[in-house]
């Protein structure tokens, strides 16, 4: 017995078209979805956007890529980047939504994935909220589907005792499922995505039924390449996705360009002062992590000692995030090295034995030498190096 795909809830999220009306946004709202903070990018797009679309697709797959990368549209209206990276890495991971081919997105912690998961499903589907969030527990009703027990022991197994997950009303409203660390769940809760995405079916054998999956549907899946070996995906699992890998990025000039814009919305939403203050300041937090990053300086002629953390561009900017406050509420609202030189000094010492022998002799042999960073200098020193 197949459930139908149709569903039957009035709720304006489920009919296919569009995402739930939560009416304007609040400005007391921390953090927006990517299909409300950009609704009128998305909404621009949709109206010139004269491509082929898939089914149930929001947007072509060249507007979609647009969106991601940014571009000025016929009209002049200018959609901003929500990735600074590859274009060819942004096409195929489009692409391969629009097959029947699932999408893992690998990379080291901080190169965007969650971002680049959030934003295409908004795109694609107009939610990006059917979120599946991996964790050492999660259990294998986050991905099928669990009970209402109260129902089920007053009226035994139905449907409206069945509480579906976010993948399975993906598969029923044609939309777009995100699973968050894939490889932190334990290896037998993954393993039941295998017949999700090979047959697009779920079974329900407690009811004797199934839900199958309507076209648009698929699944976005992140990784940390860090965590091989924690649950590693079976050679069956790993079949059924393109994997498609985030590199970091290639030069300091895209990376402060990420950086910046990141922390410019972020600190629109926590009224932190003007990014363009403090350029500086980021281009000296970014420069620090590349340099014992890669395990050698800018200019190649030093080679480095690299600590036991992954130093990414995520890191750069909550460590630039958090500057801007302590300027906000403990200075005089402009960056300075005094407000982001804990914080690099927190980032860079994880290991407090070998880490800080890394950062010490990183401070003395390159920072101490720089022209033009006396200060900064300064500052790591009585942050405590």
């Amino acid at each position: 017995m197949s459930v139908s795909a149709e569903p039957t809830s009035v709720d304006p999220r489920r009919n296919g078209s569009a995402p739930a009306d939560t009416g304007p946004a609040r400005t007391d709202t921390l953090r927006l979805h990517a299909e409300h903070a950009f609704a009128d990018e998305l909404a621009a797009l949709a109206a010139q956007d004269d491509r082929p679309r898939p089914a149930r697709w929001r947007l072509s797959p060249w507007a979609v890529a647009t969106y991601l990368l940014g571009g000025t549209l016929p009209d002049g209206t200018v959609i901003t980047p929500k990735y600074v990276g590859p274009r060819r890495v942004v096409e195929v991971a489009v692409t391969t939504l629009a097959t029947d081919r699932a999408l893992l997105l690998l990379g080291v912690p901080g190169t965007a994935k969650t971002w680049v998961s959030e934003h295409l499903a908004a795109a694609v589907s107009g939610d990006s909220t059917l979120l599946v969030q991996g964790t050492a527990g999660t259990p294998e009703e986050a991905i099928r589907y669990g009970w209402n027990y109260a129902r089920l022991l007053a009226h035994g197994p139905s449907r409206d005792a069945l509480v579906p997950s976010p993948v399975m009303r993906a598969m029923a409203e044609g939309r777009t499922a995100r699973v968050e660390e894939l490889t932190r769940i334990p290896a037998d809760v993954q393993d039941s995505l295998i017949t999700i995405l090979s047959e697009k079916t779920l079974p329900i054998p407690e009811l004797g039924q199934e839900v199958q999956a309507v076209r648009g549907f698929n699944l976005i899946a992140t990784a940390n390449d860090r965590d091989r070996g924690v649950n590693e995906l079976s050679s069956a699992l790993r079949r059924r996705f393109n994997t498609v890998v985030l590199p970091l990025p290639e030069t300091p000039e895209a990376e402060l360009d990420i950086v910046t814009r990141r922390v410019e919305q972020i600190g629109r939403s926590l009224d932190l002062p003007a990014v363009p203050d403090g350029v500086d300041e980021i281009r000296r937090v970014v420069t620090v992590f590349r340099e014992l990053r890669d395990g050698v300086t800018a200019d190649g002629r030093t080679k480095l000692k690299s600590p036991s953390g992954t130093l990414s561009t995520a890191e750069a900017i909550s460590v630039v995030t958090g500057g801007l406050a302590l300027a906000a509420h403990f200075g005089d609202g402009v960056l300075r090295a005094g407000d982001v030189a804990a914080g690099v000094l927190g980032a860079v010492v994880r290991d407090p034995a070998a880490d800080r022998v890394v950062w010490q002799e990183y401070l003395e042999t390159v920072v101490r030498e720089r022209d033009g960073w006396a200060d900064f200098y300064r500052a790591c020193r009585e942050a405590g190096a």
